[in-house]
């Protein structure tokens, strides 16, 4: 899974990336001071996995990972050129979504570009930079396609999406608020990248004080919830600071420092629960002597493409998928056991994996 992360300039959006991978992408209280996007690898916390490895006693043992890249602060007009212009907007193209960090804090020794601390302003800036991005490639495309049609009359329909979508978009509307019901309208929307096609997770930045009660009361963070549940989007409540802090600290001292602030997760949990909600994704997990690992999925996968994320080979030959509920093998104690107790069923092609599934895959090529 790979998130762009957005915003305008001093929101924490540097800070956040920072506290978020430990990449250390230099910060400071000025606009522009990630020009490069930078990438980050970190892994997602799964309880399941130590359990396991101590069951099996593998070697090794290997998460899920999700990929940030951390683009340079935004402004009004980038798309025309200001600030660093819209080569940012090449970086995000390739992401699976967007994580839009929005300041909901005010301190006075943070200056913010436009003077004010107003998330709905900020959102609508960079969703129209993105709009504006989007239009272009639009044009683009469209004209390419109007030449093509000439000599081919089974582009009429491609045509006629582009053109809609693009209405659309000159409306000030994001693409992803058009409904597709045609599967191959929507495959063929998908393949355009669009970036305001892509699904959208709202990081609140608020103060520290303001976490224990998810700023409840905060009325910047309540008008970016109300924006995200009427546009699909996730949102989550994060002290870009204090994730900083939790970054430097061990994992116990870590649940310590989260219980004096009267928190029960991290930014980055609530964060990978947001991202695995919006994209429908779920874990299942493989175990052995050799290594026990998550690998992400879609919701709804069935058990040969599951199986082809380890490798094409065991989706091309795949026989069976000998499946078992970790809670129940943990219960088991052994896998014979489980088996023994008729705990493990044997799936055929047919079969849809579920979140916490272990799976022994059987094939042949």
């Amino acid at each position: 899974m790979k998130l762009g992360i957005v915003g305008l300039p001093n929101v924490g959006k540097s800070t956040l990336f920072n506290s978020l991978t430990k990449a250390g992408a230099e910060s400071a209280n000025y606009p522009f001071c990630t020009i490069d996007p930078n990438v980050g690898v970190v892994a997602v916390p799964d309880f399941r996995l130590k359990l396991l490895t101590d069951m099996y006693k593998s070697r090794k043992t290997t998460p899920a990972v999700i990929e940030f890249v951390d683009i340079a602060g935004l402004v009004k007009g980038a798309s025309k050129g200001e600030g660093l212009g819209n080569q940012f907007l090449a970086n995000i193209r390739e992401v699976d979504a967007i994580l839009h960090v929005v300041r909901c804090f005010e301190d006075a020794n943070v200056i913010h570009v436009d003077g004010s601390v107003d998330p709905l302003r900020d959102i609508e800036t960079i969703n129209l930079e993105l709009i504006f991005s989007d239009l272009e490639i639009l044009e683009r495309r469209i004209a390419k396609t109007v030449r093509a049609a000439m000599n081919d009359k089974s582009l009429a329909k491609e045509l006629e999406i582009l053109r809609a979508i693009q209405a659309h978009l000159e409306n000030g509307e994001l693409a992803k608020s058009m409904t597709f019901d045609d599967e191959d309208e929507l495959a063929f929307v998908q393949s355009l990248n669009l970036l305001t096609w892509k699904p959208v997770i709202f990081a609140a930045n608020v103060a520290e004080d303001e976490l224990a009660d998810d700023a409840a009361n905060n009325p910047h963070v309540n008008n970016v919830r109300e924006f995200a549940a009427k546009n699909d989007s996730e949102v989550f409540v994060v002290c870009a600071q204090i994730e900083e802090e939790l970054s430097e600290l061990d994992d116990e001292e870590k649940q310590m420092f989260l219980e004096d602030l009267g928190l029960t997760e991290s930014g980055l949990d609530k964060l990978i629960k947001a991202s695995y909600s919006l994209l429908g994704l779920i874990s299942y997990l493989t175990a052995g002597e050799q290594e026990t690992r998550a690998w992400t999925i879609k919701k709804g996968t069935k058990a040969p493409q599951a199986a082809g994320k380890i490798h094409s080979d065991f989706e091309r030959g795949f026989i069976r998928a000998e499946v078992v509920n970790y809670q129940d093998l943990l219960d088991a104690g052994t896998y014979a056991a489980a088996k023994e107790k008729g705990l493990v069923g044997l799936e055929g092609k047919e079969y849809v994996v579920k979140d916490g599934d272990v799976i022994l895959f059987r094939f042949n090529v």
